[in-house]
């Protein structure tokens, strides 16, 4: 077991811009608190708008990490109020198993967005959006034009086309998503997951969250999640951060406003559970 913080704390911008509509300065306008210590696995809970796939992103920029989405600037000016917020955020690596302070961050980190599964998905829907899909990867990689207009016509591309459709037949869009996040994630790394239960039943909801128990105290991974599912936030072995409060402040999974509602919501309805014992 090995149990390691790559990432020890993130501080957010502390700078006030007079525009309230500044992007991502306004996000966190009314937070009194903007600094993140963080566990080996830590949430990001809050309601829509909260900031917490916006923190994640931010984080990703800052660290350069896979993943990472520039936003684009905002219409007041030429100002690259994005790029500054950036710069004005700063961060605290963690220390290695012998204690010594880390110089970087793992080069495996990846930030994996829902959006990225739910694209995943859909190339696995559409075969055309599958072979463009897999063409894009291979450019990605740094593969040159002429071995690209080969690979479009080679028994190798329609093998792995036939594969993927296969899987498309095989599983549900839920277990694909878990295979992807399996196959996304490494050892030794820090990972940023926005939101990965998106498409999950709450069973797969928690087999993944008890992965990543398992991920994190096994081989060697960290984790920084956005959720609001009770049932990851319930499960996870994780601190958590209410990005609904003005001092982002801590709190146990029970106290949580999207928790506590899933909960008033069964008590309200007991008494139509209870005629089925």
């Amino acid at each position: 077991m090995k149990i390691i913080r790559y990432l020890s704390s993130f501080s957010l911008s502390q700078k006030r811009v007079n525009n309230p509509n500044i992007y991502p300065y306004n996000v966190f306008s009314n937070k009194s608190e903007k600094v993140f210590l963080f566990q080996p696995i830590t949430l990001l809970y809050g309601n829509n708008a909260s900031g917490k796939s916006t923190v994640l992103n931010i984080i990703a920029n800052k660290l350069q990490i896979e993943g990472s989405e520039f936003a684009t600037n905002n219409k007041y000016g030429i100002t690259r109020y994005f790029s500054d917020f950036i710069q004005e955020c700063d961060y605290e690596l963690g220390e290695d198993e012998a204690g010594k302070q880390l110089e970087q961050i793992p080069l495996g980190s990846r930030y994996i967005k829902s959006e990225d599964i739910l694209y995943e998905i859909k190339k696995i829907q559409q075969e055309q959006i599958l072979r463009d899909g897999y063409v894009y990867e291979h450019v990605r990689r740094g593969m040159a034009k002429e071995q690209i207009h080969s690979l479009k016509a080679s028994e190798k591309m329609y093998e792995q086309i036939e594969y993927l459709k296969f899987a498309q037949e095989k599983y549900s869009n839920g277990e694909t998503t878990l295979q992807m996040l399996d196959d996304y994630i490494g050892t030794d790394a820090l990972y940023l997951l926005d939101e990965p239960e998106v498409s999950l039943s709450p069973a797969n909801q928690v087999l993944l969250a008890e992965n990543i128990n398992k991920m994190a105290r096994f081989l060697g991974n960290q984790f920084i999640i956005s959720t609001h599912s009770p049932f990851m936030l319930g499960t996870l072995n994780a601190k958590i951060y209410n990005l609904d409060s003005s001092e982002m402040e801590t709190a146990k999974w029970t106290e949580l406003e999207n928790v506590r509602y899933f909960y008033d919501f069964f008590v309200k309805h007991r008494d139509e559970f209870e005629k089925y014992k």
